[in-house]
C-alpha cells in the first residue's frame, strides 16, 4: 500500500497508524529492513523527529527492531505477537506449552462446533500441507502447517480465540520451522490426518489426544 502524506495534526500517531498498517499488509514482511528514516521523512512529507518518534512507538510495542548500525527491521506484524517474542525469546519450549494450551482446547471446540464449510476448509488446508511435505519444500511446509492449525482453531468458533491465536501465528511458525524432523519422507511422525479425522468425527476426546500429544513430545524433546 503507498505511503500518503499525513495531516498536520497528531503527525506522529498518523505516522505510526501508516506504518503499522504497512507491516499488517505484509508489503514489509517479517525480518525485513524498512527503507531508512531519511527516506521515510521524505515519502510522508515529514520530519526526521516525527518518524524517529513513530518507529520508537513501534519498535516499544514490538513491531519494529531498532538496531543501531544496521537499520530497523519488522519484529512482527501485531503488538500481541510482538509482546510473546519478547516474552519468549529463545525459549523453545515456553512457546510450545503455549501452544498446546490454545490447540488443545481449541481441537475440543473444533470437534463439537465445526459445520461442513469448515471440514471443507479444514481439508483443503491439510492437503496443501501434505503437498509440500510431499514436496519436502520446507518453507512452504512453515507455512501451511501454521495455517492448518490455524484452520483448526478458526473451526472452534471462539472470536477471541481466533484473535489470541492471530497474535501467536509467528511465534508458531518459528516452533514448527525448529521442530521439523530432518526427514520429511517420515511423514507419519508429523502427520494430522488423525486431527481431522477426530474432528470430523466428532470425537472430542480424540481431537484433544491429536492436538496434545504431538506438542507433548516436542516438548519432551526440548
Amino acid at each position: 500500500m503507498p505511503l500518503i502524506t499525513p495531516r498536520r495534526t497528531g503527525l506522529v500517531e498518523q505516522v505510526i497508524d501508516q506504518l503499522r498498517a504497512t507491516i499488517v499488509s505484509g508489503e514489509w514482511p517479517v525480518g525485513d529492513r524498512i527503507p531508512p528514516e531519511t527516506e521515510l521523512a521524505a515519502t510522508l512529507d515529514v520530519g526526521r523527529n516525527t518518524v524517529r518518534e513513530a518507529v520508537r512507538a513501534l519498535a516499544h510495542g514490538g513491531l519494529l527492531d531498532v538496531r543501531q548500525g544496521d537499520g530497523t527491521f519488522v519484529r512482527a506484524t501485531t503488538e500481541l505477537s510482538g509482546a510473546l517474542r519478547k516474552l519468549c525469546g529463545t525459549e523453545l519450549r515456553e512457546a510450545l506449552e503455549v501452544r498446546r494450551v490454545l490447540e488443545v482446547d481449541a481441537a475440543r471446540l473444533a470437534a463439537v462446533r465445526r459445520t461442513d464449510a469448515d471440514l471443507t476448509a479444514l481439508h483443503a488446508a491439510l492437503a496443501e500441507r501434505n503437498v509440500a511435505v510431499r514436496d519436502q519444500d520446507v518453507e512452504r511446509v512453515v507455512r501451511t502447517d501454521t495455517e492448518f492449525h490455524f484452520a483448526v482453531v478458526r473451526c472452534a468458533h471462539n472470536a477471541l480465540l481466533a484473535e489470541l491465536y492471530r497474535g501467536v501465528a509467528e511465534v508458531v511458525a518459528r516452533t514448527v520451522a525448529t521442530t521439523l524432523p530432518p526427514d520429511l519422507d517420515k511423514q507419519d511422525e508429523i502427520s494430522h490426518d488423525g486431527l481431522v479425522e477426530a474432528i470430523e468425527a466428532k470425537d472430542v476426546e480424540r481431537a484433544a489426544r491429536e492436538a496434545g500429544n504431538f506438542l507433548t513430545r516436542l516438548i519432551d524433546e526440548h
